[in-house]
């Protein structure tokens, strides 16, 4: 019962000003405000990925807070995130369909067969969640030391970057409102008063929005159209489909379950180093909420989710991490999907503005990654760290436009790719493989004797022997 009890956490009041922890909570107000700032972080790649492959992006902000949730109920309110729409699928669901984006045309006629695919790659991240609750985390961070993850995250914030630039030159008019958003959210964070200093995205985006929609009127730029808004119920149910199992796109669909995995840990680590905490134990948890966050929506015909990349960077702005502002921001998300008036608003913010936004957010997160190197003390004179990061930075800035890396039916994506190269190279380059070899032969040597045996049973469940391993250097922290 005592540990029913301690699930999810008892949130202490945080009223410093400073770094506000997982554990910890704001004032109602306060928190409110923030969940505004995170609901808008998100909305963009949750409206912007569903509209790419053809997907209701009002249903994709519905399961967006329903996800959320679920994620929050699975880590007991440990971890802070939100999960949304997955770009991660856009590939492959357009290759398994045939979907060809075109503004204001129609949407996907097969979104069955997308969400049956997306189904099955839920259930195979599930089965994934369920061995690293088993058999624990560590072998991932064996698999994933601070220079494999610094270098994911990296690549993570450099992949997105392309969209964020794309955003901000739609024209040369949006160009200078992006320039005028970065401005408007780097004066807020470095000079604004008190708790508004909190608030930087937000306020960026509304100042934004309004300089626009004001030049607009002033006849200087192209203005906002409201007629979406103006044909929009402000309140309805949004649109479901059943999935269809369809051969050929479950297998190109299905393996994104390992890219969801991949871009959880990459979330996971960011977070940790950020809040100077270790969350690797809640890993197992972190995928079992994220997969089942992707059966339910896709179940009902939306888009498999991910932890967001984009929230990553309000907390890094901001430095609150408190997890029970994810609770109100994705009752947000549910009120969004459930009110499509609120949707066509959204769409509404301009290209420029989303642009600025952008550039802040997944630049800040590119250099989280590079913050981990620093805080890891990862030595990049050994040529072990600098191949393996590099490889993947380049992998994961490089691939891009959908340029994908084809397998038969199974295509893998820059971040994919990135994730890949600099767990596999990292391995393959170890200096150490004949001290591993030696202690293994040794080991298997002494197997036959009985003080061995008792040994070999005391060691700690799920360790490693410390027998068959060597010392780590001082930069592999998590080797």
């Amino acid at each position: 019962m005592e540990k029913l009890l301690n699930y999810f956490p008892r949130y202490t009041l945080n009223v410093s000003g400073g770094i506000v922890n997982p554990t910890e909570r704001l004032p109602v107000g306060a928190t409110i405000m923030l969940s505004l700032q995170h609901a808008l972080a998100m909305t963009g790649s949750t409206i912007i990925g569903p509209l790419l492959m053809g997907f209701n992006p009002n249903t994709a902000l519905l399961f967006s807070g329903i996800g959320t949730l679920i994620f929050f109920i699975c880590t007991g309110g440990r971890v802070p995130s939100y999960v949304g729409s997955s770009f991660a699928f856009i590939g492959v669901v357009n290759a398994a369909t045939g979907f060809k984006y075109q503004a204001g045309g129609p949407g996907n006629e097969h979104i069955p067969i997308a969400s049956g695919g997306i189904l099955v790659c839920g259930f195979i991240y599930l089965a994934i969640s369920f061995i690293v609750m088993l058999a624990g985390h560590r072998w991932l961070e064996i698999l994933m030391p601070p220079v494999v993850t610094g270098a994911v995250v990296v690549a993570i914030g450099l992949n997105l970057a392309g969209a964020a630039l794309d955003q901000a030159s739609a024209s040369g008019f949006d160009a200078w409102m992006s320039f005028t958003t970065v401005l408007a959210v780097s004066f807020v964070t470095m000079y604004a008063p008190g708790f508004l200093k909190r608030l930087p995205i937000l306020i960026g985006c509304i100042f934004g929005y309004l300089v626009y929609f004001l030049l607009g009127l002033a006849g200087v730029g192209p203005g906002i159209d409201f007629t979406a808004v103006k044909n929009s119920s402000w309140i309805g149910i949004p649109p479901t489909a059943v999935p269809v199992f369809d051969g050929t796109a479950i297998s190109l669909i299905a393996p994104v379950s390992i890219i969801l995995a991949a871009e959880n840990i990459g979330h996971i680590k960011a977070v940790s180093y950020m809040t100077n905490s270790n969350l690797d134990k809640y890993l197992g948890r972190a995928f079992l909420g994220d997969s089942l966050a992707t059966i339910v929506a896709a179940s009902c015909g939306s888009i498999g989710t991910t932890t967001y990349a984009e929230n990553i960077g309000v907390m890094s702005i901001t430095k609150i991490f408190s997890t029970q502002v994810f609770v109100f921001a994705a009752i947000v998300g549910i009120i969004l999907g459930l009110c499509p008036g609120f949707g066509a608003i959204i769409q509404t913010i301009p290209s420029g503005v989303f642009g600025g936004l952008s550039i802040v957010l997944f630049g800040l997160i590119a250099v989280t990654g590079a913050r981990i190197w620093v805080t890891s003390n990862v030595d990049f004179s050994r040529p072990r760290n600098l191949i393996t990061a590099g490889v993947a930075v380049v992998l994961g800035c490089g691939m891009v436009d959908g340029l994908v890396v084809s397998f038969g039916v199974v295509k893998i994506d820059g971040i994919g790719c990135s994730t890949a190269s600099a767990i596999i190279l990292y391995q393959l380059l170890r200096e150490d493989w004949g001290d591993i070899f030696r202690a293994c032969l040794g080991r298997s040597r002494k197997n036959s004797e009985p003080a061995s045996v008792m040994r070999v049973e005391d060691e700690k469940e799920g360790e490693l022997p410390t027998s068959a391993c060597p010392s780590p250097r001082p930069d592999d922290k998590h080797l």
